[in-house]
């Protein structure tokens, strides 16, 4: 069997998972919290843009490499709620897109 094949496959299935609705709409959903968060981030905590949307990924998917932490108490705050919130949807997304690539595998 040759390598490609698997690889072939697996794009094939994730092609097959994103065009369910359900998966993109938390997909969106997802997305656009992170991206609301790192407007949050650039605004209040005064960062660049990039250095807010890497925040807010890192904090969303639980990585916290730390080299990054709000200092205002409304940043903390938001934080804490963006956390709670946003982990469920992320969480979501990624076991709905996981899910239907392993459909197409069975």
């Amino acid at each position: 069997m040759c390598v490609s094949q698997p690889i072939r496959g697996f794009f094939r299935s994730l092609h097959h998972a994103l065009a369910d609705r359900s998966v993109q709409r938390l997909l969106i959903l997802a997305f656009s919290i992170i991206g609301a968060a790192a407007l949050f981030y650039s605004v209040v905590e005064g960062w660049p843009y990039l250095d807010a949307l890497y925040f807010s990924v890192m904090t969303i998917a639980t990585v916290g490499y730390g080299d990054l932490a709000p200092v205002t108490t409304i940043g903390r705050l938001f934080t804490i709620v963006y956390v709670l919130i946003g982990l469920g949807i992320f969480i979501a997304a990624a076991s709905a897109l996981a899910a239907a690539i392993l459909s197409q595998n069975e």
